[in-house]
């Protein structure tokens, strides 16, 4: 690996109940403009891809207050993420069109393409 010219951090608090669910998630990073107070969160999804072992590692978190209708919208912004950041890795077009075309599938059927 080679030597970085700049390192940053980003950090992930979790609070927790006596039960140990979470009941809020705050992220902040040491280059985020904007940035004072860190920002509170609903859910988050983290995979990492380990170098060595070529196997994910993943970490998905949600509160006790997260509705099915913010987890559906979480989903959908993040599954279409995941496709325009496929093509963008891979520049495979077809599967990418094909991974969108899932994601608007997904948007009718939990209502989140209806929405405005």
């Amino acid at each position: 690996m080679n030597t970085p010219a700049k390192s940053s951090q980003l950090r992930i608090t979790i609070h927790l109940d006596e039960k140990n669910f979470p009941t809020g998630i705050d992220w902040d990073a040491d280059d985020r403009p904007d940035g004072n107070d860190p920002i509170a969160c609903k859910a988050m999804l983290l995979s990492l891809f380990e170098r060595d072992t070529l196997d994910t590692m993943k970490i998905d978190l949600w509160t006790t207050d997260m509705q099915v209708n913010e987890m559906d919208r979480f989903f959908f912004q993040t599954l279409r993420a995941l496709a325009d950041t496929y093509f963008k890795a891979t520049q495979n077009r077809d599967l990418a069109v094909d991974m969108q075309r899932f994601v608007n599938y997904f948007g009718e059927k939990t209502g989140i393409m209806g929405e405005s």
